[in-house]
């Protein structure tokens, strides 16, 4: 960063010391013993908090889980440690707070019982599909966060930082959907938790080498700062695949759900008073919920406009008010 831009985003004046910054950061220098009390007690609590939240389903009570949660200054402490060239407990303490997450997840998870949908369950099915967005604005939410713990003016917005980078909530997701055996499930919630620790560190590691935070000059350490790049841009590349499959797949889902919708309401528009209400996806089922006062008319028309729309093979299901499935067949069968 050049030196003029550096000065707006942190002027001297506002400027933190090296000290100051790895005080906070650093769980194993200082006064250790009530610096690691806290983390692990406010980690321990803010997952009881989220394994609450997302079990009964409540937003608020895991937003307040994600700002107690003090899982972010190890990971940033990663990124400290990566641009001074120093060995950091840094990731142990991450290693071990995400065990303890994801076991307490997996300890409330034996309060559901065995038929309970996990998928209607927006805490879970919200972070159990990650894409390229929720990258981005992890990455964001890192920039932020980084340059919020550089300056002395601006710490008042960690607390939004936090919301916004979740971290625990996928953790404990994670540890409720393995305790159900929903592994598939588990893995997009892991997948999410290690997408965001990532644009954290490659976040705070641009921040913090640019802003000068360096304990040695660039170089007699450039070999192995950009070592530790190359690495964290390996680790972004592994997640980036996955967040990239499922981005494609949800746009895909989206664009034949509303040709469905389209076609649905087109095959009513001759039965009066007759709606469509919602189409969704199951697997490689779609399910067409409609409202008749009458009798439907014949569900092969349907299935004939859809051909050509949808991929072949995809089984078409029209589930009435009623309480009435009648399935019309697979597309192009």
């Amino acid at each position: 960063m050049p030196g003029q831009l550096r000065d707006r985003v942190l002027p001297d004046r506002q400027r933190r010391s090296l000290e100051d910054l790895q005080e906070d950061l650093d769980l194993s220098s200082g006064d250790t013993q009530a610096k690691q009390s806290a983390f692990w007690t406010m980690l321990t609590l803010s997952s009881v908090i989220a394994a609450g939240g997302i079990l009964t389903d409540s937003t608020a009570t895991v937003i307040g889980a994600m700002i107690i949660a003090p899982l972010s200054t190890p990971i940033m402490g990663i990124a400290l440690g990566a641009v001074q060239r120093r060995r950091t407990t840094a990731v142990a303490f991450v290693a071990g707070g995400c065990l303890l997450v994801v076991v307490i997840g997996a300890v409330a998870s034996l309060v559901v019982p065995p038929s309970y949908d996990l998928l209607s369950n927006s805490q879970i099915s919200g972070r159990t599909s990650p894409g390229l967005l929720d990258l981005i604005a992890a990455l964001a939410t890192g920039f932020a966060g980084a340059v919020a713990l550089a300056r002395k003016d601006v710490a008042a917005v960690l607390p939004g930082v936090a919301i916004a980078i979740s971290l625990v909530p996928p953790l404990v997701v994670t540890g409720v959907c393995a305790g159900q055996t929903a592994w598939w499930l588990a893995l997009g919630a892991l997948v999410l938790f290690v997408s965001n620790l990532l644009a954290l560190v490659f976040a705070g590691m641009v921040v913090f080498a640019a802003l000068g935070y360096t304990r040695t000059p660039a170089r007699h350490g450039g070999r192995a700062t950009r070592r530790a790049y190359v690495m964290v841009g390996l680790l972004f590349a592994a997640v980036l695949l996955p967040l990239a499959v499922n981005t494609v797949t949800t746009v895909l889902l989206n664009v034949w759900t509303y040709r469905a919708k389209s076609a649905a309401e087109r095959w009513l528009s001759q039965s009066p008073g007759a709606a469509v209400t919602s189409v969704d996806a199951q697997s490689k089922t779609l399910y067409v919920h409609v409202r008749s006062p009458g009798d439907l008319p014949p569900v092969s028309d349907l299935l004939s406009d859809l051909e050509g729309q949808l991929p072949a093979g995809i089984s078409v299901v029209v589930d009435t008010t009623l309480g009435q499935q009648i399935t019309a067949g697979k597309v192009g069968g």
